[in-house]
């Protein structure tokens, strides 16, 4: 999650989230959508954000890649209807490594003490993924958001 303000104009980070945050949904689809229908079953299970359905200062790329990807999962949803299961997990702050990729050093810091106050454990979202794969086979989850309740 390289962030930073568009004034930064980073377009070799625009292009690493899109790439990731985008494209890997689609590729992955594209390797496990034939494998499924020849099953008979499965379920896609993506990851998008909080941020997808409220942006802010410095995270707009970050939060566009994400909005994409419920707009993919819902559109994958109906298309696949009665067949096949795609589940979204929209996790707010959480506990990883994030801020690694941050250039600016003040945004850096910034995230980091935001960490400290409110990320919750990737272990919360391994739950929520673990609650939409566990449910029947003709109950789809279409969407889980999470945020640790210290999260604004």
């Amino acid at each position: 999650m390289p962030i930073g303000p568009m004034d930064d104009l980073a377009v070799d980070d625009w292009e690493q989230m899109v790439d990731v945050n985008l494209k890997g949904v689609l590729f992955g689809i594209a390797a496990a959508l034939p494998v499924f229908r020849q099953q008979g079953s499965g379920q896609f299970i993506h990851t998008a954000s909080t941020a997808a359905r409220k942006t802010t200062p410095n995270q707009v790329v970050y939060s566009a890649t994400k909005a994409a990807v419920l707009a993919l999962s819902d559109g994958l949803r109906q298309e696949l209807a009665g067949k096949l299961r795609v589940s979204v997990i929209s996790p707010g702050f959480t506990d990883t490594a994030f801020s690694e990729h941050v250039n600016n050093p003040e945004l850096k810091k910034q995230m980091q003490a935001a960490a400290e106050k409110f990320a919750m454990t990737p272990d919360a979202v391994a739950r929520a993924v673990a609650y939409a794969i566990d449910q029947p086979d003709d109950i789809n989850v279409g969407e889980i958001i999470l945020r640790s309740t210290n999260q604004p």
